[in-house]
């Protein structure tokens, strides 16, 4: 069995993620949802960043590729506020990823009743 990427990290975040979605419930905007975890995160002394380039980490990175949040230097975190996670929020986190040569991403939608984190893994990832 495979080892489980930032494990500690990841329940954590988690339970942040759990904790924004009781307070402000599933109907808010992902600006509000972003700002309270950005409170969360400076009050838990966590290492990030908000609107994060990709470029800064990976020169050859295209332009314009901005992560929701980059914690720790380690997982890009993206809120969504929306009915689904299609496909396209899949393939945008794997580009996020590939860009910046990072394991894991999670997408988060708090507009679900029951929010589900997803973990998303790169395999293309090189150390």
């Amino acid at each position: 069995m495979s080892e489980i990427l930032y494990r500690e990290l990841s329940y954590v975040l988690t339970g942040l993620f759990f904790r924004i979605h009781k307070e402000l419930g599933r109907f808010c905007r992902e600006k509000q949802y972003s700002d309270r975890f950005e409170q969360l995160l400076t009050e838990n002394k966590f290492d990030y960043e908000r609107e994060f380039e990709i470029c800064r980490l990976q020169h050859e990175s295209p332009d314009g590729n901005r992560v929701d949040f980059l914690i720790d230097n380690k997982i890009i975190v993206d809120f969504k506020a929306k009915n689904y996670i299609t496909k396209e929020d899949y393939y945008q986190m794997q580009r996020y990823l590939r860009g910046a040569n990072l394991e894991l991403g999670m997408i988060v939608n708090f507009r679900q009743s029951h929010l589900k984190p997803k973990r998303v893994l790169n395999s293309e990832f090189h150390s």
